[in-house]
């Protein structure tokens, strides 16, 4: 599975690829226009997005990421969660969103149950929950 991390804090995205480089192929980029042009061109299944990046949030790259027919499972990851934030989520077809500050453990929760949800690849679930 390929894993597209978006997020413009270069420390953040590198400690997340680290955490599911073991598990994913994964697609870096650091602004939502980058992770669009990534899209267009590499199999998306799993995308992690920060909600705050300089031109497009992750919530507006989620809709353009939709409109391009891309149906991976997204988490949004976020310092500044709001109940409007979490409905506009649910109306994109977010998988979740994630507060900030986050723990490995809700993180990996997260994509784990994200694979078994979407793929039903218990093995890789169990993987990451025990990895």
């Amino acid at each position: 599975y390929q894993l597209l991390v978006a997020d413009d804090d270069d420390d953040f995205r590198r400690t997340i690829c680290e955490i599911f480089a073991p598990f994913f192929r994964l697609i870096e980029a650091d602004s939502g226009e980058a992770a669009l042009e990534l899209a267009t061109r590499e199999p998306v299944h799993l995308a992690l997005f920060d909600m705050h990046m300089k031109r497009l949030t992750g919530l507006e790259t989620l809709r353009q990421l939709r409109s391009l027919h891309v149906e991976a499972p997204c988490i949004l990851i976020t310092a500044d969660y709001t109940d409007s934030l979490r409905s506009d989520a649910e109306q994109a077809d977010a998988f979740t969103v994630l507060r900030k500050p986050i723990t490995r453990r809700d993180l990996v929760g997260s994509v784990a149950c994200a694979v078994e949800t979407a793929y039903d690849d218990r093995e890789l679930t169990h993987r990451l929950m025990c990895g």
